[in-house]
């Protein structure tokens, strides 16, 4: 008789297997449908600015600083003792008006002596004139010798010498007189006074007042040595200007200034050389001593693409923009940036005019990504009006 043994752990094992693998199973398809169920994060939202072109110029930004048009320092050119002051310290000054007077009195006495010595010179001519006459009629009929004819001669001669010193004596007393009463040698600006009525000043020696023209004003700035070439070739078309603007002044307020002056040599300290730009002041916004600055347009760039600053970014590998193609995908751009022109850069590479920039959101967008573009935002960065108004006081920080 035949007795079958069962291996109830081989039954056992035969039958949790399937089970096994058809929980596993079904937890794999629950957790695929978890993952397909969640939703998709949905394209960052961003503004976008569209690029322009335009004509910008290039320039040179420098600093500089005011110097007066014409700058003259009062200095008497006779000595004596103030008598007289007919301005106010800080007056505007006409050519010609006058400023001090230094007693005329010593002065007046010397022309009185010369106009004396003159007309007593003028006598002794006369009569030598007269006395030599007379021996010339008689010179032919030998009545006279030719020894006294000749001393009658040469005294006329001397005396007419005479006479021109003691003229030119009275000119020089009438000079020194006139010299009494100074006057502004430019229209100007006066200083603060040096000197007081009673003070006893020295001929070209005491330096009374200064008086400084303001109207047209210098703007003194250097450029350095590898950028004169083309300075030189602007200034040789007679087309090289200057916008003048203090620090605190917006660039649009910036005076136009010709640049009329450069100096003939690089200074070997610094490697800069010397220019100057002249520009009208008649509203005195500038004053002479104060720094400016100074913006040297050299040329025109034509067509320049131009992006507000803000939308440009910078990586480790220099700086990028990311432009919104046709279907709504940022394309995320190395750029080439040129110089600033207010509140926009211009892109030398990178970017073609009328394309769409990303002015906002950049954070959240991804190269090759989809976004969405904000209809409803302004289509650049707010007006300097706008940013000035929004800001306490005015926009001053």
């Amino acid at each position: 008789m035949k007795m079958t043994v069962k291996n109830t752990s081989n039954f056992r094992y035969r039958r949790l297997v399937p089970a096994a693998v058809l929980l596993l199973a079904t937890a794999g398809c629950s957790r695929s449908n978890v993952q397909a169920a969640e939703p998709a994060m949905p394209a960052p939202l961003v503004t976008v600015v569209q690029a322009t072109a335009q004509d910008v110029p290039k320039y040179l930004d420098e600093i500089g600083r005011n110097a007066a048009f014409e700058a003259v320092t009062v200095t008497p050119q006779v000595g004596g003792r103030i008598v007289e002051r007919h301005f106010q310290d800080g007056e505007d000054l006409k050519k010609g008006q006058l400023l001090f007077v230094i007693d005329p009195r010593p002065y007046k006495a010397q022309v009185d002596s010369a106009q004396a010595s003159l007309a007593q010179a003028k006598a002794a001519l006369d009569l030598a004139k007269i006395q030599f006459a007379r021996d010339e009629e008689v010179i032919g009929a030998r009545a006279i010798s030719k020894q006294d004819y000749d001393t009658k001669k040469n005294a006329v001669d001397v005396d007419q010498a005479l006479v021109e010193a003691a003229e030119a004596a009275l000119e020089t007393a009438k000079l020194n007189f006139e010299y009494c009463y100074i006057h502004s040698p430019i229209n100007g600006r006066a200083g603060a006074r040096l000197v007081d009525v009673g003070n006893v000043v020295q001929a070209n020696a005491t330096s009374l007042l200064s008086v400084q023209r303001l109207d047209p004003i210098y703007a003194n700035f250097t450029v350095t040595e590898s950028d004169l070439p083309e300075v030189q070739r602007q200034m040789s078309r007679g087309m090289l200007r200057a916008a003048v603007r203090l620090p605190s002044d917006l660039e649009s307020a910036a005076k136009s200034g010709r640049v009329e002056f450069l100096d003939n040599s690089v200074q070997n300290g610094s490697g800069t050389v010397n220019l100057r730009a002249t520009i009208s002041n008649s509203d005195r916004h500038f004053w002479p001593g104060q720094f400016v600055d100074v913006k040297l347009v050299l040329n025109t760039e034509k067509a320049a693409v131009l992006i507000p600053n803000q939308a440009a970014q910078i990586s480790q590998k220099g700086p990028f923009v990311y432009v919104v193609k046709s279907d709504d995908t940022a394309d995320l751009r190395p750029v080439k940036l040129g110089q600033r022109q207010d509140d926009d850069v211009v892109v030398t590479e990178g970017v073609n005019a009328n394309e769409r920039v990303v002015l906002t959101g950049q954070m959240l967008v991804r190269p090759g990504g989809k976004v969405r573009v904000d209809s409803a935002a302004p289509a650049g960065p707010p007006s300097k009006a706008e940013t000035k108004a929004s800001r306490p006081n005015g926009g001053r920080s």
